[in-house]
């Protein structure tokens, strides 16, 4: 019995050893024992625990190393909503929200916290009897996956908090990230094993945070910082105090959070980092302006996304230069043939970039870029690259100039560019590329919404001549889809089901996934709501059509093209055959206008209850236009998280900016007559 004891304590003691040994290695980066020694020690503990299973506990330094293999993650709700912060881009954005702080808190001294905004992925960690119980990813905001399993091989995130005593559950939250120097080397090993290297940190986080492997996820070199603790775990008063308890409880906390006693040291901060951070060995895309008083910050309390006591400030765009190894063109669903500049790659804000758009011969010129010219490349806030100028003072000898092409190049047609406009066109319907692209279009998320019909399975059915449009798609068996490659038994009777399913879309989507020049989503749902079915808007006349309010004669004229050509008409009969919907819901006609009736609205960033794609549907059922950039015109911008560079034009602009709880609430608003 004696010697059981005894046992029991050193097994015991190792754990409490090793997890001294790994906070004063990961946390506090200040090892006190080689790495040989600490190996003996964990040696040591992974003998006795095999020998006495009945030891083994869930928070046992052996089980960083996984376990089995998960079948999936299940869902867990946030018991506090993670909210997302509201964005800034400019020191004079940054005053604006200290002014709307004051405004709250009038005559009272406010002071900021200013950190590091880490390019990661958010997650929730609640433990309870200061051990580790759950771990959440962000999600929507609402609820994540549980990724308990994969958290506990992160080294510098501790399972069990060192005395405890008194409370029993504790909740904190922070971000787990992949250092740059692990990344590289996680590449070359990828590299090395003929694996595909991953694009950038955030991206390898987020797919190591996802393995159903545990004991893979513990060969990754994720690390976390934590920034808060939810609820009334602690007396602490001071954003400051509570950073400083987590690190107290073993918690990995941001070196350089700092105290600023006004916005104007705040945006010091700030600037200063912008430069700063270059030299920092994990990415980061801005800085966080957090009021450091937590009673402040709960009278401030939040709105439906954001906290009102915090702020992001983004750094300004990165722009680097590579060189233009050569122009090609892609052809577009419509016929459009795009130049596009094929880069010599470069990381630029996150990822690697490789392509860039030039849009149209007229902007080729305007530029002045040419094969072998270093330019410069920017993405900003949004996800596309775009080359901003030619570094002329680089060009040697005489590059040559790009001309676009007078046939076709995937299908050989001649190409034409009418008076007027900026666009070179492909006029043959058969182009390959051009019934890839409609198909494509067809099956997207605004349109049928026919999941699991990507571009390289669309690609195949093309080349195997198996469709030849939209319509074919209805006409597809399981035996030829078998065929195709990488294409199983299972997968091809879900993609049966989803086409099956797509057949119930309402006209609207039909009529946008029609791909008729044009024609979006706000001109699809006017045309389904002035015409009770497909044959009726068919025989409809090119005036007629024009005295549609929104339409006009440009539109018009397109639906009319468009419905006159035999080829597009056979493929209408092929759906109408296949039992496509191609009428309105009964009864329905335009609804009650609300107060989003006749306002050109623009979407950016992400929603926590509707995807863009449903809440430019929304607006459009409401009367209102979505507009996919901003101008003088536009009535209201709808700030989600992450918005990108269409926000801060808004704001430049003085549109008038609203939140997703706003947009719900006018949406349900009828209009005053």
């Amino acid at each position: 019995m004696g010697a059981k004891k005894n046992m029991r304590a050193r097994v015991a003691e190792l754990r409490e050893l090793i997890r001294l040994h790994d906070r004063k290695y990961y946390v506090d980066h200040a090892p006190e024992i080689a790495d040989g020694e600490y190996d003996a020690l964990m040696a040591e503990l992974a003998g006795l625990e095999r020998e006495h299973p009945e030891l083994v506990t869930s928070d046992s330094p052996t089980r960083r190393g996984g376990g089995a293999p998960t079948e999936g993650f299940r869902t867990v709700e946030h018991a506090v909503p993670m909210l997302s912060l509201d964005n800034t881009y400019s020191p004079e954005e940054l005053l604006a929200f200290d002014a709307r702080v004051k405004k709250r808190l009038p005559d009272e001294l406010v002071e900021y916290v200013v950190e590091p905004k880490l390019d990661g992925i958010s997650i929730s960690l609640r433990y309870v009897d200061g051990r580790l119980d759950v771990a959440v990813t962000r999600g929507d905001g609402t609820r994540g996956d549980d990724v308990t399993a994969n958290i506990r091989t992160v080294r510098s995130i501790p399972t069990r908090l060192p005395g405890r005593r008194g409370v029993s559950e504790v909740e904190v939250r922070g971000e787990v990230f992949m250092p740059r120097s692990g990344f590289e080397r996680l590449n070359r090993r990828r590299e090395s094993d003929g694996a595909t290297p991953f694009v950038n940190p955030r991206n390898a986080a987020a797919g190591s945070l996802k393995l159903r492997d545990p004991g893979e996820v513990a060969g990754r070199p994720l690390e976390a910082f934590f920034y808060q603790i939810v609820g009334g775990a602690s007396r602490v008063a001071t954003h400051l105090e509570a950073i400083e308890l987590m690190r107290a409880m073993g918690f990995p906390v941001s070196p350089d959070i700092t105290p600023a006693p006004h916005m104007e040291a705040a945006v010091e901060r700030c600037l200063e980092w912008d430069e700063r951070r270059r030299g920092l060995d994990y990415d980061i895309d801005g800085m966080v302006v957090k009021v450091n008083s937590l009673e402040q910050q709960e009278r401030l309390g939040s709105t439906a996304k954001s906290p009102r006591w915090g702020i992001a400030y983004k750094f300004p765009a990165e722009a680097v230069r590579t060189v233009v190894r050569d122009i090609v063109v892609q052809v577009g669903r419509t016929g459009r043939l795009t130049p596009v500049a094929i880069l010599e790659p470069v990381f630029v804000s996150g990822s690697t970039v490789s392509r860039a758009t030039l849009h149209n011969q007229d902007e080729i010129e305007r530029l002045d870029v040419r094969v072998g010219d270093t330019v410069a490349i920017e993405k900003g806030g949004e996800v596309i690259p775009k080359v901003t100028e030619v570094v002329k003072s680089k060009r040697r000898g005489r590059p040559r100039r790009f001309r676009m092409p007078l046939r076709c190049p995937a299908c050989g047609e001649p190409v034409v560019r009418s008076p007027g406009e900026v666009d070179t066109r492909c006029e043959n319907v058969s182009c390959p590329e051009q019934v890839r692209g409609r198909i494509r279009h067809f099956a997207s998320r605004g349109a049928m919404d026919v999941r699991g019909l990507g571009s390289a399975l669309v690609r195949q059915l093309v080349a195997e001549e198996l469709v030849g449009d939209y319509g074919d798609l209805y006409e597809l068996r399981g035996p030829d889809l078998v065929a195709l490659e990488r294409m199983g038994e299972k997968s091809a009777e879900n993609l049966l089901a989803e086409l099956e399913e797509s057949k119930r879309r309402p006209l609207a989507r039909v009529l946008h996934g029609l791909g008729i020049r044009h024609v979006g989503a706000r001109v699809a749902q006017v045309l389904a709501e002035s015409f009770p079915g497909m044959r009726e808007l068919a025989s409809a006349s090119e005036g007629d059509l024009a005295a549609i309010d929104e339409i006009g004669p440009v539109i018009a004229a397109s639906i009319r093209s468009f419905l006159g050509s035999p080829r597009n008409a056979e493929a209408l009969r092929k759906l109408e055959r296949a039992g496509v919907n191609m009428r309105r819901e009964p009864g329905r006609r335009r609804k009650t206008k609300t107060a989003l009736a006749g306002l050109t609205v623009v979407l950016s960033g992400t929603f926590a209850h509707r995807t863009r794609q449903e809440a430019a549907d929304a607006i459009v059922e409401a009367g209102g236009r979505v507009s996919s950039s901003v101008s003088s015109k536009t009535d209201l911008a709808v700030v989600g998280r992450n918005p990108g560079s269409k926000h801060s034009k808004a704001l430049e602009l003085g549109v008038k900016t609203i939140d997703e709880a706003e947009l719900e609430r006018l949406l349900g608003t009828r209009e005053r007559h």
